[in-house]
């Protein structure tokens, strides 16, 4: 049974840093697609940040330059580092996996941004 399991969520303040992890278990990812997605109140979800297999990334305008995705595939985890963040970017993230015959998401971690 595939799990993902995400964590590292949180509260900081504007202008701060989060490291967002999610470990994925129960196949083996190594050629899958990882991304982080996020759904802000109200609004809804959209891509953050993807990288494929071979360790190439992609990310939303928004994000560009402040937020770094990455994958160790030993451990099958994708990680988002988060920094200058923004009151803009509270929301919770989600992971997302997809090894193109189906996908996982994860549950979700809430990161608040505010002072």
């Amino acid at each position: 049974q595939v799990q993902l399991v995400e964590s590292g969520g949180g509260l900081v303040q504007p202008g701060g840093s989060l490291r967002l992890s999610c470990a994925a278990s129960g196949s083996d990812f190594t050629t899958a697609a990882m991304g982080w997605y996020r759904q802000p109140p109200g609004k809804e979800r959209e891509l953050v940040a993807g990288i494929t297999s071979s360790g190439s990334a992609d990310y939303a305008y928004s994000v560009k330059g402040r937020f770094t995705i990455t994958r160790d595939n030993a451990k099958n985890t994708v990680y988002l580092q988060m920094d200058s963040l923004k009151p803009e970017d509270t929301a919770v993230y989600y992971c997302k996996v997809d090894n193109g015959l189906n996908w996982w998401w994860g549950r979700g971690s809430q990161v608040t941004v505010s002072s």
